[in-house]
């Protein structure tokens, strides 16, 4: 997970009250370096609107709805989620493995539902560094991993 710098100091409590009527939308590739960033180059594959609260007792989501039926085909790579109003509050990564949202199925088919099986919200969140090397590249970091990189030209 990736907050929001909105939400850098924020507690568990306060991110999942943040989260309550808020939504959470699924993306395919292209996670932005942080969810400061704008995304540029990926479609929303699935939309999910939390319920409120947002969080169950077993700290498990709540959803208005749950499954959703998939806008576009792909593979859930990761999600943004959002407050009530529209603010950004966080990054997650999604899909199996290791991933911090785990769906029904691996991929996503237009028309067909999608659901939500878990959601883990932990602190302290994964930040990201930046580094300018000599050929132009900027890597971004996870603490969590300090040999995961990601390489972005410019």
């Amino acid at each position: 997970m990736r907050l929001a710098e909105a939400y850098a100091s924020a507690t568990i409590e306060q991110i999942e009250a943040a989260l309550a009527g808020g939504k959470l939308v699924v993306f395919s590739v292209g996670r932005p370096p942080s969810p400061d960033h704008k995304v540029t180059r990926s479609a929303a594959l699935a939309e999910y609107v939390f319920a409120s609260p947002a969080v169950d007792d077993a700290k498990a989501p709540v959803f208005a709805e749950n499954p959703v039926t998939v806008a576009l085909v792909g593979t859930p790579g990761w999600a943004r989620a959002f407050s009530a109003d529209g603010a950004v509050v966080a990054d997650f990564s999604a899909g199996a493995g290791a991933a911090e949202i785990k769906f029904d199925s691996i991929s996503a088919t237009p028309g067909f539902p999608l659901k939500v099986l878990s959601l883990k919200i932990s602190l302290p969140a994964e930040t990201v560094t930046y580094e300018k090397t000599e050929y132009g590249h900027i890597y971004l970091t996870g603490l969590e991993n300090a040999h995961r990189k990601l390489s972005v030209r410019g």
